[in-house]
């Protein structure tokens, strides 16, 4: 007796068929993401769910003759083909495969090729920090290739190279104010462009209130309409229907040639609870790290901010400022802030005393010794009694494993360095080795208490300066 074919099965069989026929990312983008609804025997209709009017348009207007011949050679001839728009299931479109359409929505409904969209409204808020421009992001060598890319997106706007650019990098390095200034100057330069900041958190609360509104047509269909959208902070993107949501309007934006610039605190790669097709297409542009500020560039920001508060400050000072005052832009930016009120207030001249009282009620002071990769691979090596030439090598036995993820832990957690200097630095690996590692580490800690006890302890000899360097 013959085994019954499932129509599932038959679907897959149209999928198969397809993927041999186009290349892998036109399958991944397009194809993958369409399920099957059901097919109607008696009509000879097969449904297909797809996840919004746009992606159903593009198929239609760029894959309509293959599906044509698939669905010829699975099912045989006479049989439409419906779509079933997943954001908007009230309106269905049939499509028979010998080139005729039908709308399966009431009279009352509108069409599908008209988009459901508010007027164009001339005038946007682009919700841009005036004060955050080129201008005032100072350059050096931590934040050289993002800030050179972020100015060429900004005069060549339409060019696709770096889109979507991902800048990604820790709290207070400057991500705002690049993303930022790279939208100021895009309206300066090009006034006619639509362009929109906007936090991921922002983004959200008008996604839930669109769904609560009935309004999610409208709110997709406004974010459709930008051609520059920045969103910061995306790794606040946290629930699965808004990035539902975000990867059609990210899918229209970038078909259509518009930008994309996206602010992250790690890198894709390191983003849990993300959507994969939506890490997939983050990685589409140019990935970029804005590194911790080294202390030339530390002093040239501190320059800058003194230069534009009006503020007068010796280089003994300065040079104080960027050797205690390390881990971000904004502790520095704070720092001289802070001074310039104590300088009024107190009608003195900023002195090194002075910087170190303000200092130490801010920030606190930091350790008098720095701690290094060479000191962090020596004290690893001590505790978990490893040769250094092993931790280095390309072992794979589980303690020197082990050993060498520690110490790229604790130097991503404690040098200044990133995460490509890390793993160059132990053992020439690359930077996503050291993302897994510090990522290995940290879950082992959530649950081992003797590991997590081994680090601490780890961690307070650094703190007493056992391994300056």
């Amino acid at each position: 007796m013959p085994q019954t074919i499932t129509e599932q099965q038959r679907w897959s069989t149209c999928l198969k068929i397809i993927q041999n026929n186009v290349n892998q990312q036109q399958y991944a983008t397009w194809f993958a993401p369409i399920t099957l609804d059901g097919f109607d025997v008696e009509r000879q209709e097969l449904t297909l769910c797809v996840p919004s009017p746009y992606f159903r348009e593009h198929i239609e207007k760029h894959f309509l003759p293959l599906l044509r011949q698939v669905l010829v050679r699975v099912y045989g001839r006479g049989v439409r083909l419906m779509y079933k728009v997943k954001i908007d299931a009230e309106h269905d479109l049939s499509v028979n495969v010998e080139g005729s359409t039908r709308s399966t929505a009431g009279a009352q409904q509108p069409s599908l090729r008209t988009p459901i969209m508010p007027p164009v409204v001339q005038q946007l808020d682009s919700h841009l920090q005036e004060n955050l421009t080129f201008d005032n992001f100072v350059e050096g060598v931590a934040n050289k290739l993002p800030r050179t890319v972020g100015l060429s997106i900004a005069d060549n706007p339409h060019q696709m190279t770096f889109n979507p650019l991902f800048v990604y990098g820790a709290s207070g390095v400057g991500k705002t104010h690049l993303i930022t200034a790279i939208g100021n100057r895009m309206k300066e330069l090009h006034p006619q462009m639509r362009v929109l900041y906007v936090s991921a958190h922002l983004f959200q609360v008008q996604y839930t209130e669109s769904v609560r509104q009935n309004k999610t047509n409208d709110f997709i269909a406004f974010y459709q309409t930008i051609d520059a959208l920045i969103i910061d902070d995306i790794q606040e993107l946290a629930t699965e229907k808004t990035q539902l949501a975000f990867f059609h309007i990210f899918n229209h934006l970038h078909q259509n040639g518009r930008q994309l610039i996206l602010s992250s605190d790690r890198p894709p790669v390191a983003l849990g609870g993300m959507n994969e097709r939506l890490l997939t297409r983050f990685k589409w542009g140019l990935l970029a790290e804005l590194e911790r500020p080294d202390i030339s560039l530390r002093r040239d920001i501190i320059r800058s901010k003194v230069h534009h508060d009006g503020l007068r400050i010796s280089e003994d000072v300065i040079d104080y400022i960027a050797t205690n005052v390390d881990k971000n832009v904004r502790d520095l930016q704070g720092v001289v802030t802070s001074l310039m009120a104590y300088s009024v207030v107190y009608n003195r001249d900023v002195d090194v005393a002075m910087a170190q009282n303000v200092i130490a009620k801010t920030i606190g002071l930091p350790e008098k010794h720095e701690i290094t990769v060479e000191g962090i691979v020596e004290q690893t090596c001590a505790a978990f009694g490893i040769d250094r030439a092993d931790l280095l090598s390309a072992s794979r036995k589980a303690n020197i494993v082990v050993g060498r993820q520690v110490a790229m832990y604790l130097a991503q957690k404690h040098t200044h360095l990133s995460t490509t200097k890390i793993g160059a630095a132990i053992g020439r690996r690359n930077h996503a080795t050291v993302i897994h590692s510090c990522q290995s580490v940290v879950q082992r800690m959530e649950t081992d208490r003797a590991f997590r006890k081994q680090i601490e302890d780890l961690e307070v000899q650094l703190g007493k300066g056992d391994i300056a360097g």
